[in-house]
């Protein structure tokens, strides 16, 4: 069966990918994210609360976040801000912000963004040849296109509903995924940014309902519980030095599983045999925590959707 992601990739005219994107692809920091699932480690739990069809990378989510700035900007600044905009992003990702207690904005991790590239002398090489100032990839949330606050759009968080809603909720097909890039455009918003914009009501409300339930996804009491699982193993392997905290940026997933699975302790063996094996009944009821709020509200036709 021919994968979904390609699928995508086709539909951003990856065939024709520019030439200066190339080279990037290749730098450490961000190869490293083909090692980090899109799905915050959850593509190892048990297959009874998750079932994604196909692996989907960090790295595959800055290709394609990539890709939808070039297919509507061709600004090469702009595409490489997109492309490294989660460089920062650890193993489990938002397992790791749930870690350290950040339910609600979820960007714990972000301020290490600036100290991963300056690692990276392969990327401030190309910078330096390129001409680009470092700053101009590093604060990536200065370009409204790229990342914008909460209820607006921007390339990141399209990316996101395209990549959740063909994987997760599975809501979205290949030829819904067309017809949303067929609508989408820039506009000016009425804080006078550049915003992404979509033409049909349609279209609008399929953003809107596929994002709605999505929401629902990371709000629902299987979804809290898996990641709060994974995050106090996470925690309790860094306690008892079976990793360190370094190791979420040293490491793949797979690697800190491994050995994980393989530890003698056991609070991480309870941990971890729950994780990978506990179905949906088994699930028991808890306080939830605040969780960050993933409502949106494009513009469409012109005109910005009531939240």
């Amino acid at each position: 069966m021919e994968s979904l992601y390609k699928k995508y990739l086709e539909l951003l005219d990856i065939k024709n990918i520019p030439d200066f994107l190339h080279e990037y692809l290749e730098t450490p920091s961000i190869k490293r994210l083909k090692g980090i699932g899109y799905f915050c480690g959850m593509d190892y739990a048990s297959k009874n609360i998750y079932d994604f069809g196909e692996y989907i990378s960090r790295f595959d989510h800055s290709l394609s976040t990539a890709l939808l700035t070039w297919k509507y900007t061709h600004d090469k600044t702009m595409t490489l801000a997109s492309l490294f905009h989660d460089v920062a992003t650890p193993c489990f990702s938002h397992v790791i912000d749930y870690m350290n207690n950040d339910y609600i904005t979820q960007e714990s991790t972000e301020q290490y963004v600036d100290q991963i590239l300056n690692f990276d002398h392969e990327f401030k090489r190309l910078i330096q040849r390129d001409d680009i100032l470092f700053d101009d990839i590093c604060n990536f949330k200065k370009y409204t296109l790229v990342d914008n606050e909460r209820p607006k759009m921007c390339f990141d968080r399209l990316d996101g509903i395209i990549l959740t809603g063909l994987f997760w909720s599975k809501e979205l097909d290949i030829k819904t995924v067309k017809s949303i890039l067929d609508n989408t455009y820039i506009a000016k918003n009425e804080f006078t940014e550049v915003e992404i914009a979509f033409k049909s009501l349609k279209i609008g409300k399929i953003l809107i309902d596929t994002n709605s339930h999505i929401n629902e996804l990371c709000h629902s009491i299987e979804d809290i519980y898996m990641m709060n699982l994974l995050a106090k193993l996470t925690k309790k392997a860094i306690e008892i030095g079976l990793i360190d905290y370094s190791s979420l940026y040293q490491m793949s997933e797979m690697e800190i599983l491994e050995e994980l699975k393989k530890c003698e302790n056991r609070t991480i063996k309870n941990y971890y045999t729950k994780f990978k094996n506990i179905k949906k009944g088994e699930i028991p009821k808890m306080d939830l925590p605040v969780i960050k709020n993933r409502k949106i509200a494009p513009i469409i036709a012109g005109k910005r959707m009531e939240v």
